[in-house]
């Protein structure tokens, strides 16, 4: 088993991303830049991903939370120190380009790829790609003091970023998406919730408990079933068809119906207690009863 609390490589400083399991079956993923509001250099893209990849592996996480160290979740590109994509050597600039852009970009599919819903616990101001990052999870929960930008249009670039133009009209609709995105305007945490662009706002110092809470009732849940509606909520913001919708949301239910998990449900409901999930086969399907 993949231990996700175990650290990178040495590199003689203080770690850029911080792993830490505080609860049974829950990973909190943390940005820890807080000298620089946790801005997003390649060393820390980097971190990221490999921090994300090492919870994804293991089997005994089923809920990640991902947050920023001290007053900011993230604060999108560092400006001051970007820092350089390794293993270049031989590369034209075009190429490193290319490989620098990408090492951003694929944290939106690493996110996507996990079989852990993750809570964006947004802890202050989520700017350029940090805010990217909030519509890559599955849930949005925001400090008050949280704050929403789009912040390449601002910089002279653009913010189509990070897969912002596919994932934001999606999640508050095109008109306050282009909006955004155009106008490079800051939003805050009561006008975020407002949008839709996250569903709970809490105060500073009740978001992380509040994502843990949310954490541990999903825990109660099967692991089976939160992976597989995961999967199924994603798979559908891309699917044109209804019927086809259906059908993949019928075959999922299908086979968490072939687990013991329906069954125990209805134990636990007849005798007045909390169930157990264990996503075990279903003994009735092979006993003959």
């Amino acid at each position: 088993m993949t231990d996700p609390q175990a650290a990178p490589p040495d590199t003689g400083r203080e770690p850029l991303v911080v792993v830490e399991v505080p609860q049974p079956h829950t990973a909190v993923v943390t940005l820890n830049r807080p000298d620089r509001l946790n801005a997003m250099s390649i060393d820390l893209v980097l971190e990221l991903d490999a921090a994300l990849h090492r919870v994804a592996d293991d089997n005994d996480i089923w809920v990640c939370i991902l947050t920023g160290a001290g007053r900011s979740f993230c604060s999108g590109l560092d400006l001051k120190d970007f820092g350089v994509v390794p293993n270049i050597d031989g590369l034209t600039v075009g190429r490193i380009a290319q490989r620098s852009m990408r090492a951003y970009s694929k944290l939106v599919l690493t996110l996507r790829r996990m079989p852990q819903p993750v809570i964006a616990a947004v802890n202050g101001p989520a700017y350029g790609g940090g805010m990217c990052l909030t519509l890559a999870t599955e849930l949005r929960i925001a400090a008050e003091s949280a704050v929403f930008n789009a912040t390449g249009i601002v910089n002279g670039l653009t913010s189509t970023e990070m897969a912002a133009s596919w994932l934001l009209p999606r999640l508050i609709g095109a008109a306050h998406s282009n909006d955004l995105l155009l106008t490079g305007r800051r939003i805050d945490a009561a006008e975020a919730l407002r949008l839709g662009l996250v569903s709970r706002v809490v105060p500073d110092d009740a978001v992380l408990d509040e994502a843990l809470a949310m954490a541990e009732q999903m825990c109660g849940f099967s692991p089976y079933g939160l992976a597989m509606t995961k999967d199924i909520i994603w798979v559908n913001l891309e699917n044109a068809s209804l019927e086809a919708a259906i059908e993949i949301e019928d075959r999922n239910q299908l086979m968490l119906g072939f687990t013991e998990n329906l069954q125990e449900a209805i134990r636990a409901f007849a005798e007045g207690r909390q169930p157990s999930y264990t996503d075990a086969p279903r003994r009735d399907l092979f006993d003959g009863s």
